[in-house]
């Protein structure tokens, strides 16, 4: 007898449970949403209905793999971020929640809609911190970087999906590597930043999923911050201002790179779990560049 609607999620839920998952409601509700193309509303409104057997083999590798350790995220090869929803790969970093300061603070800082400004997503992944802003601000161009060319495939495909593409470039490159000095009026970015031996004390979902490139920050994790600080503030305009994400234990020492790159009113804005998450500042705006 096929399972209904609400039999599979309590299924999925006691699986996913059962190994130990941390969120297993959420988890369970949206791989049963995927498996059986209907939305939170079909489960709530027609709870029995019934799955197709294709759709319950489809629940059960679902199952299969998340019990594995696999992401949400990879399993459905998507993820929603902000207001938009994105496509995800192994290629690029899962979006989180936490990096959505980054947007709130940016689009405070520019609320008109038919704000034209420029700006540099160092470190693009899929595109989650960019795509979102100029979604909302269209007369916005960006620019964004990465090494990885599977990364950037990741993003096109985003920007194209979400009707962004002609507001929005990107280049192949080292961080801001070839870019010309005061270009952009806010750079934003959310480098690796977790310490190279710390990265395998992190959960599967993590450590064994995330590329590598998004994640080891070196040593002690501040790599990326030492190199982007000085560059960040070469190829801001006077008085742009940038965002960095951070990790919850590195305000200090990253602010404090900052400040010695000469960077103005340098400071730290919390995530919605009160830790510290991104660290905002702005260029002289009486700075020449001579």
């Amino acid at each position: 007898m096929s399972l209904t609607l609400l039999q599979a999620w309590q299924t999925a839920k006691s699986r996913l449970e059962a190994a130990g998952l941390a969120g297993p409601v959420i988890d369970a509700r949206l791989l049963v949403e995927a498996a059986a193309d209907a939305t939170r509303a079909d489960i709530v409104t027609d709870p029995y209905r019934a799955l197709t057997p294709e759709q319950e083999e489809r629940l059960g590798d679902y199952l299969s793999r998340r019990e594995a350790r696999q992401p949400v995220s990879h399993i459905l090869g998507r993820k929603g971020f902000w207001k938009i929803m994105l496509s995800v790969t192994p290629d690029v970093l899962t979006p989180r929640p936490d990096t959505e300061v980054i947007v709130d603070y940016v689009l405070k800082k520019f609320p008109d809609e038919a704000a034209a400004f420029q700006i540099l997503d160092l470190g693009v992944g899929s595109g989650a911190i960019v795509l979102s802003i100029l979604a909302e601000r269209p007369k916005a161009k960006g620019l964004a970087t990465d090494i990885s060319d599977e990364a950037l495939a990741v993003a096109r495909e985003n920007a194209a999906n979400l009707g962004l593409a002609n507001q929005i470039a990107f280049a192949r490159g080292n961080w801001t590597e070839g870019l010309a000095d005061a270009s952009f009026d806010i750079v934003v970015s959310n480098p690796p930043y977790i310490a190279s031996e710390v990265i395998e004390t992190l959960e599967p979902e993590v450590k064994d999923h995330e590329p590598r490139l998004a994640l080891d920050g070196g040593t002690d994790g501040l790599d990326a911050y030492r190199h982007l600080a000085p560059e960040i503030l070469r190829v801001l305009k006077p008085g742009g201002m940038f965002a960095v994400e951070i990790g919850y234990d590195q305000k200090d020492a990253v602010e404090a790179l900052f400040n010695e790159a000469g960077a103005d009113d340098v400071w730290t804005i919390k995530d919605l779990s009160t830790h510290d998450r991104v660290v905002v500042g702005v260029k002289n705006p009486l700075e020449t560049g001579d």
